[in-house]
């Protein structure tokens, strides 16, 4: 860590400031801060619009609230009221209780409709929604009826939307999966192969009476005449519907699990057809641009023409509204009108975040005119007539390029609309290895590698075996073609989907996630300087995000782990320092950072990296599953699989705060996720004494004290709170009650552990076993929450209270503790944290003291010093390819865990920080 006295710090904080104003490219709203709440109300959780401008098209909404200890008990029921006391219509249901059983977290679901400023969450008796919804599930079909559409899902074969009808129209069938697969068996003559969704089971997860939730799983079978039976590449897609709803919200989930050497996707979608009533002048096709931008035109256009049909037939066109009959135009343009070309296909292609092309054609065998370029497109497409069609919209398009949106077959009786999520266009998904291997086929050379390039490579480990991808759709069947405003609307609602949450100050007395965070504090001008500074490194981040580019359909949501500062760029490219993979909490960083400010800028960034870090880092089928990969060129490619990246404890934030079923099935993931250590350990090559044979059938096996146990309590306990299952306490219990027991408490590093109860053995290890590394990947967020849950454990509060106040004590004391000091300290300023909730806990003035000093000043090189500083410099060309901001020394863990420090250490002993 740098070493700062105050005066240094507060000076380069505000140095960094001033440097941070050249990035232009970082957006306004970041530097927003949401208006101080109303003052509390007993019994009442308030909830505001996470985005400034509220919720513009508004599709429905999920959000979670959390409760005091002891404030409402399992089974109370919970009402809404707006801003001006009305009544509102709201679905609520438990995601979490205190250990009396009354609720911790509970979630709450608001239809589409008048929406108010803010609103208030009380218990009481719901109101009711004006439009009734209905899901009606039988053998062959689930049908939901949201009281503005119907919409009926197969239960098998290929359709997972058979048809949806508004008011007895249907505006859209046949919506299924769709995946091209690229064959190289033959490198010299590959061949592309077409597959489909095939349902293998459909559940009704939600029913109303505001929410419906429908999970469809299944795999992408091959489709064709004469193809041979395969079926690969499993699915999960969940389908959204809000009481009184035009829309349907989508997540779509892929898991890998080809030959990355043959099976190479050279497409991913989802598709749609829309029937087309009338003539082709009235039948439209829309693509979103950037912002509010709109490519909007006609299948067969009539404006530009030599001979004019008339003012009011050209408006209606433009308007997208049904023209008037054709009798009445102008002549000659009536018999006229058959010269007049029609377009039955058209592309929107997503190349890069940097340029996106729009394309038609006539008909099959006939050249493509390009109709438009941009930047960055909205990933919204429509297609249909005055008589209704259907709109779909990517969520993060650009930024998972490459992305496409097709319309084929606009001249015919239905169009095909497809919603690409790897473009066709685009070369086939490479997912191959970066290297081969160097030579590195054994662990001594393994080593040796890791030694110059910090990479953990093994061969056949750097494999996608069963990693995941989810992606967020919405789709808009609507009676008729909307106006280019309600488009415009639309896609403003894809990119940014409308969402309530509630305010830190409500978080904060209710006492989640540990009391280890607290509000914004500017009381003092040394508070004042560390809030600063923490807005600064999350800005630098969100700038270096755009500037690096750090997009793309597997990379978007992560960030690179350390700087190359000779080459003035990230090492994209070098082993185990490019895609960061969630190494020293960078997620925990992001997400205590949200609570403490409730901006959406620092939402956003949460949201995205958890959707990446949760799915893409974790092997959720195959050898390694559940286990995440370390940091590495490839999110999959480190050899060292880890509960410390599959951890729930980074998920956890996200799911509360939404109410995400599909993060909630990736933490579940997490529960028996000891039991891959019996065959794979991370630390295998490094620390043999220390780990368990290989054995499937074992019944225990080695769990370190600190990434291991922490990414497993957590996940016990997230499930817990989630289900009241005993079981999981009984774990919780067993494992806290064995490690205070253990020779050195935290200090022993590890033991074996009983996989089904969760009881270590007594380690044969009597002297300490220390790692920088333990505390830092959530075990302090972990321990805190048992310490404040589990009081009936108090010798484990001992044991981490032990461990907290001894890892950054003097040498002479640790000496004193252990017959001689500690070897594997550092991070250092990072562990800040730990000695102040020590204090906090015994109330001990003088190592909150210690606390403040460690933070401010952290101890020189030589104990793993970390180099954060606030200044920010422009690097122009020819340096570097297009003008770029860095600052030096800083890396991703440094920023982790600097931020986490800084809160904590606000959170926990911020009334004895020093003034200045």
């Amino acid at each position: 860590m740098a070493h700062f006295t105050r005066r240094e710090f507060v000076r380069s904080t505000v140095l960094g400031a001033a440097a941070l104003q050249l990035a232009s490219q970082l957006r306004a709203q970041s530097d927003a801060v949401p208006p101080v709440a109303s003052p509390l109300k007993p019994g009442v959780a308030p909830s505001r619009w996470l985005d400034a401008d509220g919720a513009g098209h508004f599709p429905g909404c999920t959000w979670g609230v959390a409760w005091p200890r002891g404030m409402h008990a399992a089974g109370t029921t919970f009402a809404l009221r707006a801003d001006d006391g009305s009544p509102a219509p709201v679905q609520s249901w438990p995601l979490a209780t205190w250990p009396d059983g009354s609720l911790k977290w509970t979630a709450h679901a608001l239809p589409p409709g008048k929406v108010a400023k803010s609103y208030e969450v009380f218990a009481g008796t719901p109101a009711t929604p004006a439009k009734a919804l209905h899901v009606e599930q039988t053998a062959d079909a689930v049908t939901v009826d949201t009281g503005a559409i119907v919409c009926r899902l197969g239960t098998g074969g290929s359709q997972l939307v058979e048809r949806i009808t508004r008011d007895g129209v249907e505006v859209a069938r046949r919506g299924r999966l769709v995946c091209l697969r690229e064959d190289r068996a033959d490198p010299e003559r590959p061949h592309v192969e077409d597959f489909e969704s095939a349902i293998a089971q459909v559940t009704v997860e939600q029913a109303g009476p505001v929410r419906a939730v429908v999970k469809i799983e299944g795999r992408h079978a091959r489709v064709g005449a004469g193809a041979s039976p395969r079926a690969w590449l499993p699915f999960v897609v969940r389908l959204y519907f809000y009481a009184g709803g035009e829309t349907i919200r989508m997540l779509h989930t892929i898991v890998h699990d080809g030959d990355e050497n043959q099976d190479f996707i050279r497409g991913l979608g989802v598709r749609f057809e829309v029937p087309l009533r009338g003539e082709l002048h009235d039948r439209h096709v829309r693509f979103s641009g950037q912002g509010d931008g709109l490519f909007a035109e006609a299948v067969r256009g009539i404006t530009g023409l030599r001979r004019d049909p008339g003012k009011e037939v050209r408006e209606a066109q433009l308007a997208g509204a049904a023209t008037p009959p054709v009798s009445a135009w102008r002549a000659p343009v009536p018999e006229l009108l058959k010269y007049v070309a029609a377009y039955a296909d058209w592309t929107l292609f997503q190349s890069s975040a940097d340029g996106f092309e729009i394309r038609k054609r006539t008909k099959a065998g006939r050249t493509w005119l390009t109709a438009a370029r941009g930047q960055r497109a909205g990933g919204l497409a429509y297609v249909g007539t005055p008589g209704g069609g259907l709109a779909v919209g990517v969520r993060n398009f650009w930024q998972s390029y490459p992305g496409q949106l097709d319309v084929r077959g606009a001249t015919s009786d239905a169009a095909e609309l497809t919603a690409w999520l790897w473009a066709p266009e685009a070369a086939a998904m490479d997912l191959r290895g970066y290297h081969d291997g160097l030579g590195q086929d054994t662990h001594e050379k393994q080593l040796q590698g890791l030694e110059i390039t910090y990479e953990d490579y093994e061969p056949g480990f750097d494999k996608p075996e069963g990693v995941a991808r989810t992606s967020e759709l919405f789709l808009f069947p609507v009676a008729a073609t909307p106006s280019r405003e309600q488009l415009a609307a639309c896609a403003r609602a894809v990119r940014a989907p409308a969402l309530l949450v509630t305010t830190p100050e409500h978080l904060h007395r209710c006492g989640v996630f540990g009391g280890l965070w607290s509000p914004l504090d500017r009381s003092t001008p040394a508070k004042a300087q560390v809030e600063d500074r923490l807005d600064w490194l999350f800005k630098f981040y969100e700038q270096q995000r755009e500037e690096r580019r750090w997009y793309g359909f597997w990379n978007y949501g992560d960030v690179m782990h350390t700087y190359d500062a000779d080459r003035h760029e990230w090492r994209y490219d070098v082993g185990g320092y490019a895609w960061d993979n969630s190494e020293l909490s960078t997620d925990l960083w992001l997400w205590f950072y949200f609570l403490r400010t409730g901006r959406a800028d620092v939402f956003r960034f949460a949201e995205a990296m958890t959707r990446h870090t949760g799915e893409v880092d974790v092997h959720h089928l195959g050898r390694f599953a559940p286990l995440g990969s370390r940091h590495n060129v490839l999110h999959w490619g480190c050899s060292a699989k880890q509960l410390r990246i599959s951890t729930a404890v980074n998920r956890r934030f996200y799911y509360y705060l939404t109410g995400d079923e599909r993060v909630g099935d990736l933490m579940r993931e997490q529960i028996e996720a000891a039991r891959a250590l019996t065959t794979i350990q991370a630390n295998r090559k490094v620390a043999k004494d220390r780990v368990t044979a290989p054995d499937p059938n074992a019944k225990e096996v080695y769990v370190g004290f600190g990434t291991d146990w922490g990414s497993l309590a957590g996940a016990w306990l997230t499930e817990w709170e989630r289900t009241g299952d005993a079981r999981m306490r009984e774990r919780l219990v067993a494992s806290m009650k064995t490690i205070a027991a253990q020779p050195q408490g935290f200090f022993t590093g590890g033991a074996r552990m009983e996989l089904a109860s969760g009881a270590f053995a007594e380690s044969s290890f009597k002297k300490p076993n220390v790692s920088h590394l333990s505390a830092v990947f959530g075990l302090v967020e972990v321990c805190a929450e048992l310490v404040q849950l589990l009081p009936e454990v108090p010798e484990f509060k001992t044991a981490w209270l032990d461990y907290c106040r001894i890892y950054n004590a003097t040498r002479d004391e640790q000496a004193a503790r252990f017959g001689a000091p500690l070897s594997g300290i550092g991070l250092e300023q990072g562990h800040s944290r730990l000695t102040a909730f020590a204090a906090k806990q015994t109330g001990d003035a003088a190592l909150a003291a210690r606390a403040w000093r460690e933070f401010l000043n952290p101890p020189a090189p030589g104990r793993g010093r970390n180099r954060l500083r606030n200044e920010a410099q422009l690097v122009p060309g020819p340096a570097v390819l297009r003008a770029v901001h860095e600052a030096a020394g800083v890396s991703t863990n440094d920023t982790a865990q600097w931020g986490l420090a800084a809160m904590q250490c606000l959170a926990l002993v911020g009334d004895q920080m020093p003034r200045e």
